[in-house]
């Protein structure tokens, strides 16, 4: 049953819902990718310091020293370029510079009370959206204007609804005790961003975090997964192999064959025991190599990944991958400099905060399919932040809101059913300001 703070939130949420869709139709026409969201992040920032939050960003909000994945500094240039040309506030833009996109916005509402953090992911995907007849966001004139990124995964909607809490919470402080941290995180496609600000300290102090995506299991609106399981640590790298080039017929001594190398390390990280304990994977995506047909290749470039049911067993199929990769490299007499460049933690929901999502969805009368068990089976970086909140004796837990989807995620004719802007910021601002009132934990 309702309670009279539940029913100001929805009727809020109503209120701002043809405003909600306009902001995510905003971002999705301007989508930025993976440290490059300086648009995105400065109306964040904007849009905070409206509502009366202390906001940090830049150096403030990240640590530099874990940006995995990072583009160069010419991208980097470029993307805030081009973030202020589209209407990003300048000041902004300097804040974040070098990548760090990162925004927090805090409100403390008394001393009295809990930390509550909701993160919200904003980076778009490196893909080049559709411009066929049928698809809604081109055929309404809101498709991507920049060139290979796509908001093909709902982050565009995802931000919106962090802005949306941010003003229904901001509307309701009078009745709430604690604070809140709203963390709007880049570069969450290939699991990049959040390790930097877990790092950062971001969430130290949080006893409760709440995350959130639109679709992957449930594909219909007004449907609700309280109790998303199984988020499988994972690792990215990229491991470039240094040889030295010589003519293959005339002088092939004199090489050393950095393509054989890689040959062998991909052949070989495929060949990794798995783990007993529990699920264990690797996978070799690319493998470049070489300059001729008639030349000692003398470079190659492998990426890779390796996934676990929980990070003890990543980081065995990670540290196994590492010896093979430098062992390879030895036996051919090759350098190889490897980067990380991703990465995540394996992690489940705190029960009694998935319960307590799922006695929430129960109460509003607002889904058709409220469930309670989902298996994720996949790795998202949030993992990250619920991972720290839960080793400091916090709680956090994931959902998934229903929509219905156009196309798959990732996929260029990517699109969702706007009502889940809603449903979605309903749930988070209810659970949130229930936290906040210490009447449900």
């Amino acid at each position: 049953m309702r309670n009279t703070a539940d029913e100001k939130i929805l009727e809020l949420a109503d209120k701002m819902q043809k405003d909600m869709v306009k902001m995510r139709r905003d971002i999705h026409r301007h989508p930025e990718t993976g440290w490059t969201e300086f648009r995105t992040a400065s109306l964040v920032a904007e849009k905070l310091t409206e509502l009366g939050y202390d906001v940090r960003t830049g150096s403030e909000a990240i640590n530099e020293d874990y940006m995995m994945g990072r583009p160069s500094e010419n991208v980097l240039a470029e993307a805030a370029k081009r973030a202020v040309a589209q209407g990003a506030a300048a000041e902004w833009v300097k804040k974040m510079k070098g990548g760090m996109t990162g925004v927090i916005g805090t409100m403390v509402f008394s001393q009295d009370g809990p930390t509550v953090a909701l993160r919200f992911d904003m980076d778009a995907n490196d893909v080049l959206e559709t411009t066929e007849e049928g698809h809604r966001p081109y055929e309404e004139g809101f498709s991507s204007v920049n060139d290979k990124a796509m908001h093909a995964c709902g982050h565009d909607g995802h931000t919106t609804v962090g802005l949306a809490v941010a003003a229904i919470l901001a509307a309701l402080r009078a009745d709430l005790n604690g604070k809140i941290k709203l963390i709007f995180q880049p570069a969450e496609e290939g699991v990049r961003g959040a390790k930097a600000m877990v790092e950062n300290g971001d969430v130290d102090d949080v006893d409760y975090v709440l995350g959130a995506h639109f679709g992957f299991k449930m594909k219909k609106t007004g449907s609700i997964a309280c109790n998303v399981k199984g988020f499988l640590a994972t690792s990215k790298y990229d491991a470039q192999f240094t040889g030295m080039p010589a003519h293959a017929g005339a002088a092939p001594e004199e090489g050393r064959n950095a393509l054989l190398a890689a040959a062998c390390a991909a052949l070989n990280l495929h060949a990794i025991s798995r783990h007993s304990a529990g699920a264990s994977r690797i996978n070799v995506g690319t493998l470049n190599a070489g300059s001729g047909r008639n030349v000692i290749g003398d470079k190659a470039l492998i990426q890779f990944e390796t996934r676990g049911a929980n990070s003890e067993i990543n980081n065995y199929m990670e540290n196994e991958a590492l010896r093979v990769l430098k062992a390879a490299a030895d036996m051919y007499d090759v350098k190889v400099d490897i980067k990380k460049m991703g990465g995540a933690a394996g992690a489940d929901n705190s029960q009694n905060l998935a319960q307590y999502i799922k006695n929430k969805a129960d109460s509003l009368g607002i889904f058709d399919n409220v469930v309670t068990d989902c298996a994720f089976g996949a790795s998202e970086d949030f993992s990250y932040f619920m991972e720290k909140v839960q080793k400091n004796g916090g709680e956090g837990a994931y959902m998934m809101v229903g929509a219905d989807l156009a196309a798959g995620h990732h996929d260029s004719h990517f699109d969702f059913d706007e009502k889940a802007l809603g449903y979605s910021a309903k749930i988070l601002a209810v659970c949130a300001a229930g936290l906040l009132q210490k009447k449900d934990l």
